[in-house]
């Protein structure tokens, strides 16, 4: 009885979590990194207090979007790569992916790599470096083991796998927020330039033996 009773407890929780992150969705489309814990918490129909028990303060609460929309970005993502295309396309189709993510919530996008540095009164700020560096880091690992599981790089395979995932985040990254913010060309037009960028290595290299392929 007390078991059931805890699994029930725990499955409300979570889904008032879920719940309280959407709303946490619907103030950053709106607001974007100007998004305010008080903004949020009258979203939700809560206080503020009830907010912070939940996430503890506005960092916890980042980590806890940033975790959301990055679990998203990677499903995404590993679609991509698993398309049934030539590899080419598979790599045009993936960076197209990160980018199509990032220009149809850009609000998101720019709560998540470019908190406000004029918080809110009574709040307290972001450290922009200590909250979207771990997010980069992670889709940078995810990428690593992609490539080791799929590409035979030949020697010193893994330490190659680490450079090229961590690499080419950064890279859809750093071109990412550039492009979003001037628009200088089309998303086609820079898929097909990134992509010519990567693609002296990787198309050289072979499948790894017993991988999936790529």
């Amino acid at each position: 009885m007390e078991t059931t009773q805890r699994t029930d407890q725990q499955r409300s929780a979570e889904h008032r979590r879920r719940e309280l992150l959407e709303a946490a969705d619907r103030v950053v489309l709106r607001d974007g990194p100007g998004a305010s814990m008080n903004a949020i918490a009258a979203e939700a129909g809560i206080t503020k207090p009830i907010l912070y028990r939940h996430f503890g303060d506005k960092g916890g609460l980042y980590a806890a979007l940033a975790k959301r929309h990055t679990d998203a970005l990677l499903e995404a993502l590993r679609a991509a790569l698993d398309a049934p295309a030539e590899r080419r396309e598979r790599v045009e189709a993936t960076l197209d992916t990160y980018l199509a993510a990032i220009e149809a919530r850009p609000q998101v996008y720019r709560f998540l790599m470019h908190p406000s540095e004029a918080p809110s009164p009574g709040e307290q700020g972001f450290d922009v470096g200590l909250h979207s560096a771990p997010l980069l880091r992670r889709l940078g690992e995810e990428l690593a083991e992609v490539i080791e599981e799929r590409v035979d790089l030949g020697p010193q395979s893994a330490q190659l796998a680490r450079v090229w995932g961590h690499g080419i985040v950064g890279m859809m990254h750093a071109a990412g927020d550039w492009w979003l913010g001037e628009r200088p060309c089309s998303r086609a037009q820079l898929v097909s330039s990134l992509a010519d960028l990567l693609w002296g290595r990787l198309a050289a290299a072979g499948n790894r033996v017993g991988g999936p392929g790529f």
